[in-house]
């Protein structure tokens, strides 16, 4: 997708403001509402942000990548849970075999963690949300890694 130059200076403004909110956004862009501001992320640059479990306004790694280039030494950083952070550290890496959410589980059991299954499961669909992760078709979904360890600062939060 393309961008027009307004729309590449908002994205802009997600990468240097993240973790971020409406009426950070709506100060910057000049905006009326927070409304106005969901509106706007939502009909052009929905593709390039995401919302994390605080609802905070988070740019994606792609949009990063288009915003600041790409660059195999810079590190992102993200904010999980302690348990997304306890799945980036045992799932398969990107260039390894995917796994299946009970072969993610099985490794963090094997880790000391006990999650229930549906919890991996939104765990990995959420860092797949982030592009930490990506999700591989098989008969099941599989999960590995999108970027390397090394290539993430991960802060963790509250659950």
């Amino acid at each position: 997708m393309t961008l027009s130059e307004e729309a590449s200076e908002r994205l802009a403004d997600i990468v240097e403001l993240q973790p971020t909110k409406n009426r950070e956004l709506q100060e910057r862009w000049g905006m009326d509402s927070g409304s106005e501001v969901h509106q706007y992320l939502e009909s052009e640059l929905k593709e390039y942000y995401y919302r994390n479990e605080n609802s905070l306004i988070c740019a994606t790694p792609e949009a990063t990548n288009l915003i600041e280039g790409e660059d195999p030494d810079r590190v992102q950083t993200v904010t999980v849970t302690a348990l997304q952070h306890a799945v980036v550290d045992v799932i398969a890496g990107p260039d390894e075999e995917s796994q299946s959410v009970v072969a993610v589980l099985h490794a963090l059991r094997d880790a000391g963690e006990d999650p229930e299954v549906d919890a991996v499961r939104s765990a990995l669909r959420s860092l797949a949300d982030k592009g930490i992760v990506e999700t591989v078709q098989k008969t099941v979904p599989t999960f590995r890694l999108a970027v390397e360890r090394d290539a993430l600062d991960i802060q963790t939060t509250d659950d």
